[in-house]
């Protein structure tokens, strides 16, 4: 008896271990494959960034040595790899504030290194006093930081001889416009697929974080809902180069000859990515309001867990209509079923207050039903509707016997 047992309670820690190992194992495998996509998409995104900044450094060293007669170019290449990387927001803005910030520190270094000389506390006197004259004219980062940058390199690299701004500051003026020549001329980006890898980070963890929120709503769990809005709120890094990635390709196609063609498709893209956008920062809204009312235990109608659901599925499927180009009925249908969903969540706390509070809403929940519909909205202009228009058909399909 005591032999047969004990094959059985010898056993029963190998499934629980075997199940323990194989859970950290298939974690183990999932950050791999999630750090694995991350930098496959970081390389999409930002690879052909590195062939422009090598193009460009290249060019800019070649013609000042080639054509200015300066045997040591350091000014030109780093000005035009500066202005290459600042491709994913406004290059004619970022390369004034680069030369601007380069003409501050070539002048304050070249007025005080023949006085002070080349040293350790002479540097910090030069980029403190360059970094004072910038913020004095009101210059933001990049002239800030090109500024400094140049003061060290006068204050460390060159000798302290005077009567050398201006050629350093041609030097400066040379690679800052080879390195817009190339970003917006010779390899300029493609403006579509730029924009399309920087919402993919975006749209996909919000759609996941708002079928979690529903998810956690009907099972009324705090923690889920928390950690649902926690991953909205993540994503604000990612709506920030977003909206630089919207700047650089609207600049592209407007000064890039080899882009123009594609005016017309990136202005409704772009009109399109800006209001699923804005509907998301509603969403994040949406989460925080729904979270307070599980927090406080306010009651919350069973229809809004599924008009979020249903709002999710309507990004992806608005998503996909818009990179095939194709009209986004199907999208819209959802997104209007949605809203009439919360118009009866709405109508029956409003009306029915008898009805158990499975079927209410609480003051956190009408605030988010009011943020569901501004989100709605937004996802309908989007699809391309007028605002007018999704406007009046939010209002009709959410309250469609003159309710509120």
């Amino acid at each position: 008896m005591s032999a047969q047992q004990q094959p059985a309670t010898g056993g029963d820690p190998s499934p629980r271990e075997g199940s323990w190992a194989g859970r950290r194992w298939d974690g183990l495998r999932e950050r791999v494959r999630h750090g694995l996509r991350t930098r496959a998409w970081r390389l999409r995104l930002y690879g052909l960034l590195s062939v422009q900044a090598g193009i460009a450094a290249a060019l800019a060293w070649f013609v000042v040595f080639q054509f200015l007669g300066n045997p040591t170019p350091v000014l030109a290449p780093t000005t035009a790899v500066g202005i290459v990387a600042a491709s994913m927001g406004s290059r004619l803005r970022r390369t004034i504030e680069l030369l601007v910030g380069v003409v501050l520190g070539l002048a304050v270094g070249d007025t005080l290194m023949p006085f002070f000389g080349i040293g350790a506390w002479q540097t910090g006197v030069v980029v403190v006093l360059a970094i004072i004259v910038a913020v004095l004219l009101k210059g933001g980062g990049s002239l800030l930081t090109q500024a400094g940058g140049t003061a060290v390199l006068i204050a460390t690299l060159e000798p302290p001889v005077r009567d050398l701004s201006v050629p350093r500051f041609v030097d400066a003026a040379v690679g800052g416009v080879i390195g817009l020549a190339v970003g917006l001329l010779v390899v300029p980006i493609h403006p579509q697929r730029t924009v399309q890898r920087l919402a993919e980070p975006v749209l996909d963890p919000a759609v996941a974080a708002l079928h979690d929120l529903a998810a956690a709503l009907r099972r009324r769990d705090l923690g889920a809902a928390q950690r649902g809005l926690g991953a909205l709120r993540t994503l604000s890094p990612r709506l920030t180069a977003l909206d630089e990635g919207l700047d650089a390709a609207q600049e592209v196609v407007r000064l890039a000859p080899l882009r123009w063609r594609e005016r017309p498709s990136l202005a409704f893209y772009t009109e399109a990515v800006r209001h699923m956008e804005r509907s998301l920062h509603s969403c994040r809204s949406i989460a925080r309001r729904l979270t307070k009312a599980l927090r406080d235990d306010e009651p919350i109608s069973e229809e809004f867990p599924a008009a979020i659901d249903l709002l999710a599925t309507s990004v992806q499927t608005l998503r996909c209509s818009i990179r095939a180009r194709e009209e986004p009925r199907e999208a819209r249908q959802q997104i209007l079923a949605a809203v009439e969903l919360i118009g009866k969540a709405q109508g029956a706390a409003a009306t029915d207050p008898t009805r158990p509070h499975t079927h209410r809403l609480g003051y956190s929940g009408m605030i988010a039903a009011g943020e569901f519909r501004t989100a709605a909205q937004d996802l309908l202009i989007a699809s391309g509707l007028d605002a007018d228009r999704s406007a009046k058909l939010v209002r009709r399909t959410a309250d469609p016997d003159g309710w509120g």
